[in-house]
């Protein structure tokens, strides 16, 4: 009995010593998920043997080089060497991020928890994230600019995600040489709406949450594209002006623009479609009226809440028929409790909603039961 009991024991150690297969889970979620980019033209991602490659094409306006981010999962060595390259251990438990357009991609991925560092709190709207922050659970950091280096280092983040206007990152690149990396979220130039959208699949690839920004992504996409072929059911195409003036210029949405597009596939007529530029137009406003003075709707006209209060800024806004008719539109319907808008915050990542709101004021017929998100009209 007892030789009996000491074969068991043998045999259970045996079994025991077995080495078990290394648990490769984050393995088969950060290299075999998919990673079809398809309206970002921004950034690219590709699977490799050991490691994932994430370029950012355009980090900035003008920039001359890409930049590229090496992710290899957390205890392994570096896959390779390079000078230019910055490598990141992942996945992420702790970020920093400098940008209100990262909030809603954190928290539609449940990975707002991982957040512990934001420069000026004031600017998230975002009730969940101003919860974190209420608790102590988010630090402030100052200016996106200026980050505070003596706190950044003491919150000991394992990853910022930042970004640039200019092409000036002397503020990241301190703080990269203490060995925490810095990678730059470039979405905010690009020219498709979805595009924008779609840099969820960026901000996921350090989380190794690629599958869920992909779900998200295409039901968001697939919202976006319904709407596009249901503005097409109407022969009416209304003339649209849009911007407004910030002291003695008009700022205008070039016709390659973001809202441009969300303009033409809301099926109105834009009056700048044909001006090729991607980014804000400077004009004068005797050339906008002299344009735009007939134009049916005014969509985007700044943060004013009412016809008055925009009339206060600039008296001859009256001049326009748009005014008259008070057919003008402002994305000041949701404001946060430190009185930012909603709609810089979330309407990158939900182009969707965006587009339903302005077929809704352009062609409401179409949207009976819809109640917009983020524009309201001015009384």
């Amino acid at each position: 009995m007892r030789t009996i009991f000491i074969i068991s024991l043998l045999l259970l150690l045996c079994v025991s010593c077995k080495k078990t297969p290394k648990d490769t889970t984050p393995l088969t979620v950060m290299y075999l998920a998919p990673q079809n980019i398809e309206y970002a033209s921004g950034f690219t991602i590709k699977n490799r043997e050991n490691y994932k490659e994430i370029k950012v094409i355009t980090p900035w306006p003008d920039a001359k080089e890409e930049l590229t981010y090496i992710l290899h999962p957390k205890g392994t060595e570096r896959p390779f060497k390079s000078p230019s390259a910055i490598f990141i251990e992942v996945p992420i438990e702790r970020v920093v991020v400098t940008s209100t357009t990262d909030i809603p991609m954190l928290e539609y991925m449940n990975l707002e928890e991982k957040l512990v560092g934001f420069p000026h709190t004031d600017y998230i709207s975002s009730e969940k994230t101003r919860a974190l922050i209420n608790t102590g659970a988010i630090k402030e950091l100052g200016e996106e600019w200026n980050l505070n280096t003596e706190v950044v280092l003491e919150l000991s983040p394992e990853l910022i995600i930042g970004f640039s206007s200019s092409g000036d990152t002397k503020a990241y690149d301190h703080i990269q040489k203490t060995g925490i990396p810095v990678v730059i979220n470039g979405s905010w130039m690009e020219e498709h709406p979805l595009g924008r959208a779609e840099w969820i699949k960026f901000v996921a690839a350090f989380f190794g949450k690629e599958q869920i920004a992909e779900d998200i992504f295409q039901k968001i996409k697939k919202e976006y594209n319904q709407a596009t072929t249901l503005a097409q059911n109407t022969t009416s195409t209304p003339t649209v002006l849009s911007g407004n003036m910030f002291k003695d210029v008009w700022y205008i949405p070039g016709g390659n623009s973001f809202v441009a597009k969300f303009l033409k596939d809301a099926n109105t007529t834009y009056l700048w479609k044909d001006v090729q530029r991607n980014g804000s137009l400077t004009l004068s406003f005797e050339s906008v009226l002299e344009k735009a003075q007939n134009a049916e709707l005014w969509i985007g006209s700044g943060n004013s809440k009412s016809l008055d209060e925009l009339k206060e800024k600039n008296h001859q806004y009256a001049l326009f028929d748009a005014f008259k008719n008070k057919a003008v539109y402002s994305s000041t319907l949701k404001m946060g409790s430190k009185g930012g808008l909603i709609y810089y915050e979330l309407g990158p990542m939900r182009p969707d909603l965006i587009l339903k709101d302005i077929i809704k004021i352009a062609h409401p017929e179409l949207l009976i039961d819809y109640e917009p998100y983020f524009f309201e009209k001015l009384n």
